[in-house]
């Protein structure tokens, strides 16, 4: 080696640093503020969140705002800082709910004569005496019938001190109209008139919060104000209830709770530096003293993998440096518990610790067991069991612990107690237990030490699929079990790594590349939602199942218009999904087993698809929801083979929409919550699309002739529609109320699909109007009211033909993303005045944002 050469290799010797350094910034990043942020995502039980801008600002919780207890913290040359979560156990029971113990109380379902029977000097001698919880049958935890309009409720209990200075929770429950009163002090009333809102009225000092009248709810928290609390005296108290049952379920149960006190711990926290979600991964950067600490959430829902998207298992990876070029000591400890293992915090737990395959897995879940035995929309999991997995060494140590001991241990120590415990409490409520890690990183210098741990759940049972128990996919009819995954899982952690972070760029550039840097950001919030609203499994004839949970809805299980919005993102990434969106649907109708002329709704409550469960039909929605999608697969597969095995089923309800679908009755669409229409434009164009793309795969299935008969049809009545619909410079709601006005979003497909019998300057003429129509955070639905449904706002954007009309519909659901105060996983209904949630969160709806990625992939099309 030359002289110039020796110059050369000492000069890249010293600048490596500098190069490895620039290379660790150039990772990909998101300027998003999320409402929410995605930590980990695998179905629709097994999903967490950061619901804060500091991942260590608030507990991590469920989806459904339920705390999953999940901390982090690290210690840097005896300091410790806590990066993940807060400390917050749950609720002591004072007087108990009927959840945790059959108390006994007074009642009657005649109306008191006296005023004062709230007060607890009221004569209830002649009352009955009985059990909690009140009700009609089929009621949680029902002891005592109640099946009159009405129910008034005494219950008096004995405290031993005062609770004044206490944090005092009221918990309860009522269907429908309700009012509860402490010590004679209204606390609670639900109004008595409205049967369209599903909320709480409150009354703090005798002012009413809130009033929204008819209601049903389950498991209310309610801090009592001091007012209140100040009448809880030592002694004898009273809880006095009433409740109206105006129609189905009645129901009546209550309890009061206490916080513990806050023991001193964890109270430093590290100063987070940045946040940043991906499609498949969430990165915080945290400066913890004189180091930095990187935390990356991973879930590897690659779609184009089955076995890796059904695989229940995340990723927690830490990596940490030195930022002042000194070796520092550092320990890291990650804390969970078995709340990610139950629906409430008062079913009682086991655990167990098995080392196997070179990992040490901490395994908690209820002692019950209760296989899919509960249906609904507000529940977690409570059959199965939660696994924290981490790689045995001898610098870590995993083990079950006391909640506060454990942390203690860390604090003084920097490594927990590697000694079994005498005793693990089986109740949260009264003690909780911890599954717990940490990991002493020694002397750690400007390089990055990097490690991980996993997050997993085996769920045993999955869905019941008309009555047959059906196990995840992953588990390969049985013969794979959760800890050959966890190994694979292990072994995999490299490869998934890179495979994933390919991904993140060329779906970001993709994004991009067909809407811009907000319209990507977006995207890759919405990705790992969408996905982790879904379950997949097989049939007994190995069919694929894949079923989307209608979350913070009503808790349908294969909803059809769920389907429907959240379908540009499995189109684009693997059609083989949303064919298993649809199976269920196809075999519902043509095993008999749905007899009616039109697609059903959904099949089921999640996790029991037996049949359909929604109130009311979707008729022309749902038929044509199912042709449209059919059309889309056939188009991105160059073939229709999917659509002729279903042929016979899809002509009934085609011939359906030929008849009813140009006009549609008085009848429910997928935007039912702003109430029923007749007449509806939107809805009538889906009807022709999906004529349209009936005739489209009657001519790729050589059947020319039907071909020629629908296409006329669709043909003819988009004619009609424009003559029907036509409001001067824009087209109408319904058509028989000018000036009215609505979203026309069902009309990309028209473009999309090359069907083109609309005329183009109805999208147009759409669009010019609707860009006088927009508020900051978006444009509404329709004239009707102010909120809006931000996944068809990215349908309505796609009909636009130059980014600047693209972006002018699209920036406002950036900022209403980004500053929306509703802080929960990405809401698609909102208020366009203030950003503020109107309903819903989490819902798979959010795939529909990659409509103009869709859009994108069909113009490279070959096929097409």
């Amino acid at each position: 080696m030359n002289f110039k050469n020796n110059i050369l290799f000492l000069v890249v010797l010293l600048c490596l640093p500098f190069f490895l350094s620039c290379k660790e910034k150039s990772r990909l990043t998101s300027d998003l503020r999320a409402p929410a942020y995605p930590l980990v995502t695998v179905d629709p039980y097994f999903s967490a969140w950061s619901f804060t801008d500091n991942l260590y600002d608030d507990p991590v919780r469920h989806w459904t705002g339920k705390e999953f207890g999940f901390i982090g913290a690290i210690r840097v040359d005896g300091k410790t800082y806590r990066f993940l979560g807060t400390e917050n156990l749950p609720l002591i029971p004072l007087i108990p709910t009927s959840a945790q113990e059959k108390w006994e109380a007074v009642y009657t379902f005649n109306e008191p004569v006296s005023e004062n029977w709230t007060a607890l000097e009221f004569d209830d001698t002649t009352w009955k005496k009985g059990q909690a919880a009140f009700g009609t049958k089929n009621e949680p935890n029902l002891s005592t019938l109640w099946e009159t309009s009405d129910i008034w409720v005494r219950r008096i209990f004995n405290l031993e001190e005062d609770l004044k200075d206490k944090s005092v929770y009221l918990n309860y429950s009522h269907d429908d109209i309700f009012e509860l009163y402490i010590n004679g002090k209204k606390v609670v009333d639900t109004g008595n008139v409205c049967e369209d809102e599903n909320n709480i009225t409150l009354y703090i000092n005798g002012k009413k919060v809130v009033d929204t009248g008819y209601s049903w709810k389950y498991n209310v928290l309610l801090e009592l104000p001091d007012e209140v609390k100040t009448t809880l005296k030592k002694g004898k108290n009273v809880i006095a209830a009433h409740c109206h049952n105006r129609t189905g379920g009645g129901y009546v149960d209550f309890g009061l709770f206490e916080k513990e006190t806050q023991k001193e711990s964890f109270v430093t926290a590290a100063v987070q530096k940045s946040a940043s979600v991906l499609p498949t991964q969430t990165f915080y950067t945290f400066e913890c003293g004189p180091v930095e600490l990187e935390l990356i959430f991973t879930a590897p829902l690659l779609l184009d993998d089955l076995d890796l998207i059904s695989r229940p298992i995340n990723y927690v990876t830490y990596r940490v440096r030195s930022l002042d070029n000194d070796a520092h000591d550092v320990q890291i400890y990650f804390e969970t518990t078995p709340q990610w293992a139950v629906n409430t915090d008062d079913q009682e737990v086991d655990f167990e610790k098995i080392e196997k395959n070179g990992l040490i897995h901490l395994k908690s879940g209820t002692i019950e067991q209760p296989v899919l035995q509960k249906k609904g929309d507000d529940l977690r999991i409570d059959w199965g069991y939660f696994y924290m997995t981490g790689r045995s060494g001898s610098s870590s140590v995993m083990n079950f612990g006391d909640y506060w001991e454990t942390k203690k241990d860390f604090l003084t120590q920097g490594r927990i107690s590697a000694t079994a415990p005498d005793f693990l409490s089986s109740d949260m409520t009264k003690q909780m237990t911890v599954l717990a890690y940490s990991n002493d990183l020694g002397n750690v210098s400007s390089r990055f030490v990097e490690d991980y741990i996993m997050l997993g759940y085996d769920d045993l049972y999955s869905v019941q699929y008309f009555h047959d128990n059906l196990l995840a996919y992953w588990k390969k009819d049985g013969e794979v079990d959760i800890y050959r995954v966890f190994k694979e899982a292990d072994e995999d952690y490299r490869s998934i790594m890179r495979r994933c972070g390919r991904f993140n760029k060329e779906m970001m550039e993709d994004a991009n590349k067909a809407g811009g840097k907000k319209y990507a950001e977006l995207c890759a919030l919405a990705y790992r939602q969408a996905i982790a609203a879904h379950k997949l499994v097989k049939d007994d004839d190995g069919t694929l199942l894949f079923f989307s949970k209608e979350n913070n809805s009503n808790g349908s299980i294969g909803t059809v218009d769920i389907t429907y919005p959240s379908s540009p993102l499995f189109l684009i990434y693997n059609p083989e999904l949303l064919k298993g969106m649809m199976n269920p649907i196809f075999y519902y109708s043509e095993s008999g087993k749905w007899t009616k002329p039109f697609a059903a709704h959904d099949v089921g409550t999640y996790p029991l698809a037996n049949g359909q469960t929604y109130g009311g039909d979707m008729p022309v929605e749902e038929s044509g929801n199912m042709l449209i999608l059919a059309a889309a697969i056939a188009t991105l597969e160059g073939n229709a083979a999917y659509a002729s095995q279903h042929w016979e089923v899809l002509t009934t309800w085609v011939d359906y929409l030929v008849e009813e679908g140009l006009d549609p009755a008085n009848q429910l669409c997928t935007d039912d919550f702003a109430g029923h229409l007749a007449h509806n434009a939107n809805l009538s164009i889906k009807a022709i699309m999906g004529i349209a793309g009936y005739g489209k795969l009657a001519r790729m299935l050589g059947k020319d002739d039907v071909a020629e008969k629908y296409s006329k049809i669709a043909g003819d009545m988009a004619v009609k529609w424009e003559e029907m619909a036509d409001d001067g410079d824009h087209y109408r709601l319904t058509f028989d109320r000018p000036g009215t006005w609505s979203q026309k979003y069902n009309l990309v497909w028209d473009r999309l699909l090359g069907f083109n019998i609309f005329d183009p300057d109805i999208a147009r003429k759409e669009i010019a109007y609707y860009l006088t129509k927009q508020n900051p955070y978006g444009l509404p639905l329709d004239n009707r009211a102010t909120y809006t449904k931000s996944d068809w706002i990215m349908w309505t954007a796609t009909l636009t033909e130059n980014v600047g009309d693209f972006n002018a519909l699209v920036d406002p659901v950036y900022k209403y993303a980004n500053e929306t105060p509703s802080r929960v996983p990405l809401s698609d209904w909102h208020d366009t005045i203030d950003g503020t949630r109107v309903g819903f969160k989490a819902r798979s709806v959010v795939g529909g944002y990659f409509m103009k990625m869709l859009e994108e992939k069909f113009k490279s099309n070959p096929k097409q």
